[in-house]
């Protein structure tokens, strides 16, 4: 294989030729983008810049050429003032060194990229979300916040402008903390449809503020109807033959994936106004069996010499500057690019002595979003020696590659990530490595990419070494901004199944420790005893976990089989109002543990809806002791805080709502971090507490029926002063040993399993929620205190209301009474059967907000169940 050059055919001709694509615009649009294939349910096929220096290596001065003349184009739009005023934005991963180039080429614009690296200690300003993307978070995290407050124009530059969602998201999320009165849009290529090319006239007029775009080249793609399956088809029918295929040819590492040429023969691959044959850009046959390309780490062959084992690796020490940011991920200011240029040439020179001296062809491959600082260099480099010098970089993003001229990607390589993401391990590739040429690599990392993952057998360097006979690794420090002397610890990552609970990992990161070996069981009624007589607090114990009789778990089961679709359509209602009055792309925080269940069915209904993958995490909240902070430091340093939406599984008499606002407020006042939104969003609100709700019926929720046993095996959580330190998350406990008796998986899959057929109810629901008035009554609250006083507690703590917490006095409490409305039918069938085995009274009630109250016994004496305060076993 040579993928050196094309030999004038067009790296778009193959996909174009397969699927009916079309690229229709400016005459130098096919020098610019190639196409390619990849497994996305939102798009499957890629466009493959020749100039960006991500997937195809290119010369460092036509891709620095690029991004900065881009930056004059800016300049010139918006007059020497406004663009000493600008603020330049990059977009992660792919756009980071364009969107550096072009700050260059404006001229004093400081610069910020987005970033998917979270840094410990760094607050997001900001956030959005790229929605065609494989992964979508972008985080914003300036080292001064202030970069992105000015009211000076606000440059946002990205690789190609397609949809334009990812822009005007950006813009919209911005405007609303920062507004400005002009922004100006730049990508390399602007590819919307003639539908979307109205919208940023729209938008712009929305937010009442100047839009202007800025591009290298315009045009459109054409896409057939059902390219997107054909698309996917096509990608699985190649992945199957990869896998199973033969190996031809001594050259080739892989399988032979056969593809048939479409028929009918070429199907308007052509550009507009370029003939069909003989020019550059023109669409040709590709040979009907293309070779896959993807090169595993163990070393093979190489093509100049018997090379088997990993070649000599030279570490060069570049003598980076002290203190200078690698990159524009916490800003980049223009005293740091007078740095950055007076250091260049010195870094390139060390770079050209290191290099074997009869090196003819040089690639300089950068490390994802490390982009700018390895352009840089090897535009420096490109000027010292002979040698014909080409960068690209690595990325995340998962493409096909097909070893065919007129394919764009055409050879893979593929490793594993050595930066220990925050998203958890996984693969990582660079494309056109293998296969062109490359007599010496020259690999630049950042610290925190500098990891044994980097060395392994299986690693990147022994990958390259497989291909180049020679490899320089060149590792700039990864910035870090300095932060304050008296900053807390740093606490641990989210813990995940199946280590810690029964819930797949993606379902939910507990932001707990992890106290399973600790006994901290006691039996309900001295733990009753001690909390009214105020000798302890009830999060400092747990009760002895409850396991149901064979009649109580049928009595669940026929509750879920009868539920499932009300609850269905609850979760459905709640997720789609979150997403339309919260955030696009929301943080989903459920309060552990009756909160869980119901954040990892809204995580599901988004992912079943929108194709979504939403983050969520469960954390503690305690009555009486306000929420984890910790967590909510955690979350602040990871996410933005406006897009946390916390989510519970109902609301009582709405003490916890009340709990968590106040909670919040003091976090505020305390640590001076805001933006987090203290209303719950709750799957049933029978006590017209919040706004965000699914329903206000107070019905059977069948997770309220049980405990561990329904919420991943987890205990409700402890907050103990010998257990939990100041600079810890709350605990809880995994019970791994009731595995048996785990029903927390397949109460998610019966309710999932009828999303599909409550779609139309969900919406028409919305619809009318949109223009109800929801403004809490606190009718449950007024309920409360009644039967408080009619009963003679006096004490609203020890009254619960709603099916859920009448269930949780059965279970863990010492209750005194039921008090169920008349009439009430099967969604009580589990409380009467509770009641009867503890001996407890159900007393009818004629007038009751609920369907049911749980009244837990006043007399806090050892031994006090039923209504006599008699002990009860059965």
């Amino acid at each position: 294989m040579n993928i050196a050059a094309n030999n004038g055919v067009w790296s778009g001709s193959w996909v174009a030729e397969r699927l009916g694509v079309e690229l229709v615009g400016d005459d130098g649009l096919t020098a610019l983008l190639g196409l390619a294939l990849r497994r996305n349910p939102r798009r499957a096929h890629l466009l493959v810049s020749n100039v960006l220096g991500k997937h195809v290596p290119q010369s460092p001065s036509v891709v620095y050429g690029h991004g900065f003349a881009l930056g004059r184009r800016v300049r010139d739009l918006l007059g020497e003032r406004e663009a000493g005023r600008a603020v330049v934005l990059g977009y992660a991963e792919t756009a980071t060194g364009l969107g550096h180039a072009v700050a260059d080429g404006v001229g004093l614009a400081p610069y910020l990229h987005s970033t998917r690296r979270p840094v410990a200690g760094v607050a997001p300003a900001g956030g959005f979300e790229e929605a065609h993307s494989h992964a979508t978070s972008h985080l914003l995290l300036p080292e001064d916040p202030a970069l992105l407050s000015g009211d000076g124009p606000l440059v946002l530059v990205d690789d190609e402008f397609s949809t334009g969602n990812t822009v005007l998201n950006t813009i919209r999320d911005l405007h609303g903390r920062y507004p400005r009165q002009r922004y100006v849009v730049v990508a390399l290529v602007d590819m919307r449809s003639q539908a979307d090319a109205g919208r940023l006239t729209d938008f712009a007029r929305e937010i009442d503020a100047r839009v202007d775009l800025v591009a290298a080249a315009s045009g459109t793609v054409r896409l057939p109807e059902g390219v997107l399956e054909k698309g996917q088809e096509l990608v699985a029918r190649y992945e199957e033959s990869a896998a199973t295929g033969d190996r031809p040819g001594a050259a080739q590492s892989g399988p032979v994936a056969q593809f048939p040429a479409p028929p009918g023969g070429r199907t308007g691959s052509r550009l507009q106004g370029q003939p069909r044959e003989g020019a550059r850009g023109t669409a040709r046959p590709a040979p009907t069996h293309p070779h896959p390309t993807d090169h595993p780490a163990t070393p093979q062959p190489h093509p100049t010499g018997n090379r088997t084992a990993t070649p000599h690796l030279t570490r060069v020490d570049l003598h980076w500057p002290y203190g200078l940011p690698d990159g524009g991920r916490h800003g980049f200011t223009p005293a740091h690019r007078i740095r950055l240029e007076s250091a260049l040439p010195t870094m390139a020179a060390r770079l050209a002595e290191a290099l074997p001296p009869d090196a003819r062809r040089v690639l300089t491959l950068g490390f994802e979003e490390l982009m700018y600082t390895p352009l840089r260099i090897a535009r420096e480099l490109e000027a010292l020696v002979t040698a014909e010098v080409r960068y690209s970089t690595t990325t995340r993003s998962p493409v096909l590659a097909v070893d065919d001229p007129g394919y764009a990607i055409r050879s893979r390589l593929v490793f594993p990530a050595h930066d220990d993401p925050a998203d958890g391990p996984g693969e990582r590739y660079a494309y056109n490595v293998a296969g062109a040429g490359f007599e010496a690599v020259v690999l630049f990392v950042d610290s925190a990419g500098d990891t044994p993952e980097l060395h392994t057998p299986d690693g990147l360097l022994a990958l390259l070494g497989a291909h180049a006979p020679h490899v320089l690794l060149a590792v700039v420090p990864s910035y870090v901004p300095a932060l304050p002397e008296e900053s807390p610890a740093m606490l641990p990552e989210p813990l995940r199944g199946p280590a810690f609970s029964s819930y797949p990992a993606e379902d939910v990161g507990w932001l707990l420790q992890d106290l399973s070996d600790v006994t901290l069981e006691a039996p309900t009624e001295e733990r009753e005893e001690a909390i009214q007589s105020g000798g302890a607090h009830y999060a400092e114990s747990l009760p002895v976990e409850y396991q149901p009789s064979e009649q109580y778990q049928g009595l669940f089961h026929a509750a879920l089989e009868t539920s499932a679709a009300r609850i269905a359509q609850a979760v459905g209602v709640v997720t789609e109002t979150v997403l339309a009055e919260r955030s696009p792309r929301p943080v989903l925080v459920s309060l552990a543990r009756a909160g869980t269940p119901v954040g990892v069915l809204m995580r599901r209904w988004a992912q079943f809806r929108y194709g979504l993958d939403l983050p969520h995490y469960a954390v503690s909240i305690v009555r009486g002791r306000g929420i984890d902070a910790n967590a909510l430091r955690w979350l602040a340093a990871h996410h933005d805080p406006r897009d946390v939406v916390f989510v519970d599984g109902w609301t009582g008499k709405g003490a916890i709502t009340r709990e968590l606002a106040d909670a919040i407020e003091e976090f505020e006042e305390r640590t001076g971090v805001s933006g987090f939104d203290p209303e719950i969003a709750v799957l049933a609100d029978p006590g017209s507490c919040v706004r965000t709700y699914g329903t206000r019926e107070d019905f059977l929720i069948p997770s309220a029926c049980l405990n561990s046993t329904v919420s991943g095996l987890i205990s409700r959580t402890v907050l103990r002063a010998d257990l939990v330190g100041p600079d810890d998350f709350h605990g809880g406990k995994f019970y791994r040993e009731l595995a048996g008796a785990d029903v927390s998986v397949a109460f998610l899959d019966a309710v999932a399993a009828r999303f599909e057929e409550v779609v139309d109810a969900v919406d028409g629901a919305v619809k009318e929620l949109a223009v109800a008035d929801r403004t809490p009554t606190w009718e449950g609250w007024a309920a409360v205190e009644r039967i408080s006083e009619e009963y003679g507690i006096h004490d609203v703590n020890l009254v619960k209301p709603g099916v859920g917490e009448t269930t949780r006095v059965l279970l863990r409490r010492v209750p005194w009474k039921i008090l169920a409305r008349a009439g009430a039918g099967a969604d009580l069938d589990h409380v009467r059967l509770l009641a009867e085995q503890r001996g407890v009274p159900v007393e009818e009630v004629g007038e009751l907000p609920y369907t049911c109250v749980g009244l837990i016994h006043p007399k806090y004496t050892r031994g006090a169940t039923g209504a006599d305060g008699r002990a009860v076993n059965v």
